[in-house]
């Protein structure tokens, strides 16, 4: 795992103890870096090598299977870790967050 993963992982657990996230897990043919199974909730966390054409089609495919896909850059997850957490308590509770990252640069 990247650092920004691993700050993710822990705030995951150690702030979301009610809800249940795997790491590294399947859905469809793609790993996906987060999931929470009983909220249909997959959290990405995308570096600099990520492409947004890329990054929509697997959202797209993922979102078909009936899960909301929320996406951090790790900048975003290493240093604003409590804007993190809002987005995803806000998903967590049924309300839609911003489904994409903002663009490099902008921060949440």
């Amino acid at each position: 795992m990247t650092d920004a993963e691993r700050a993710m992982w822990r705030l995951l657990r150690e702030g979301f103890p009610e809800h249940h996230f795997r790491r590294q897990v399947p859905v469809r043919h793609y790993i996906a870096d987060f999931v929470c199974h009983r909220a249909k909730l997959v959290i990405e966390v995308d570096g600099g090598q990520h492409r947004e054409d890329v990054d929509g089609v697997r959202t797209a495919n993922i979102e078909a299977e009936g899960y909301r896909v929320i996406r951090f850059w790790n900048n975003d997850v290493l240093g604003n870790p409590d804007g993190v957490w809002t987005l995803i308590d806000t998903a967590l509770r049924g309300r839609h967050p911003t489904p994409t990252p903002p663009h490099r640069g902008e921060g949440l």
